[in-house]
């Protein structure tokens, strides 16, 4: 089981809508449902929504790694998950 390692952002009322603290809070109920999927492996309609949260996640990085290449690296490595894929 995953340990509960999830990631504390600075909220502030202005920052709910960055893309970071997106990515932030994506990345933390990502880490929620994986850990909940280890325990309950045929709960499929956790596996859809982990799925479609993942989705968001990769297209918010997408868009960020586009606009500004320094602060998608410094999350990236915040969060310690991988880079995107390039095609």
């Amino acid at each position: 089981m995953i340990k509960n390692t999830f990631i504390s952002f600075q909220e502030k009322e202005e920052s709910k809508g960055s893309v970071e603290f997106q990515v932030v809070s994506f990345t933390n109920k990502i880490r929620r449902l994986t850990s909940h999927l280890e325990l309950h492996r045929k709960d499929y309609l956790s596996q859809r929504g982990l799925r479609k949260i993942l989705g968001k996640r990769q297209r918010l990085l997408a868009y960020l790694s586009k606009k500004n290449r320094v602060r998608y690296k410094e999350l990236i490595n915040q969060l310690n998950i991988r880079e995107l894929k390039t095609r």
